[in-house]
């Protein structure tokens, strides 16, 4: 894809929302009255995304890095994020993506995906999504198993003027989000099918409240600084 012809200008990117407004913004009637994962209805987060931010810290050397990084000339210096709160992933990496740019100076920005309604759609467009973010999605789309999908938290990283250098999608590559959480929510023996659901339901928010999601925050922390170095010092990703 042509970067250099990206939607996200500098006035689009300072259209949107620091990690305190986004997390205002998630309790609000106005979100929570929008379609959730799948057109399920939403619950609020906000209060966890607080809470989550205010655990986090980032290792020494995480904290080093990042500034180490911003202090490159055409180093990072913005980073646009493209979540909704329904998404484990994004409520594991969100704060995590908001404390690296806090340590390293940069300007973060975080766009809803969706606008009213849950989109499912595997080529997003403004056309049938008008109030949502379609067009940005649509550059950051990930391909995996024959597909295109509109996975999400995606954090890109530009410099000072809006240059593309990275961007980072959904989860680390340790985590085999797939496998886990398949066999998390595999039907046993003796289940009916409703307690399949409820038992995987909550055996896959033991898991994000268990040591492992803050494993992972980490790592995908670890992965944004590898190839944030690996792109300014090689001059392109391998």
């Amino acid at each position: 894809m042509d970067r250099t012809k990206s939607v996200v200008t500098a006035e689009r990117f300072a259209s949107g929302l620091t990690f305190d407004q986004y997390v205002a913004y998630v309790a609000t009637p106005e979100n929570l009255k929008r379609e959730g994962s799948g057109g399920t209805p939403r619950r609020d987060w906000s209060a966890h995304l607080r809470a989550s931010y205010e655990a986090l810290r980032l290792a020494d050397s995480q904290a080093a890095a990042i500034k180490w990084l911003a202090g490159r000339p055409n180093g990072p210096a913005n980073v646009l994020v493209i979540a909704e709160e329904w998404s484990s992933d994004c409520r594991r990496d969100v704060p995590m993506l908001a404390r690296l740019a806090d340590a390293g100076g940069l300007e973060l920005r975080i766009f809803r995906r969706d606008g009213h309604r849950f989109s499912a759609s595997h080529h997003p467009t403004l056309a049938e999504a008008p109030d949502s973010n379609a067009d940005i999605m649509a550059e950051f789309l990930n391909a995996k198993n024959g597909q295109t999908w509109q996975s999400i938290p995606v954090a890109v990283f530009y410099t000072r003027n809006l240059e593309y250098l990275y961007h980072y999608t959904e989860y680390p590559a340790i985590y085999h989000k797939d496998r886990v959480v398949a066999q998390i929510r595999a039907a046993r023996a003796g289940e009916s099918k409703d307690d399949t659901r409820t038992r995987g339901d909550r055996e896959f928010l033991e898991l994000q409240q268990s040591s492992f999601f803050r494993v992972w925050a980490s790592a995908g922390a670890d992965e944004i600084l590898s190839a944030l170095h690996e792109r300014l010092v090689v001059g392109s990703l391998g």
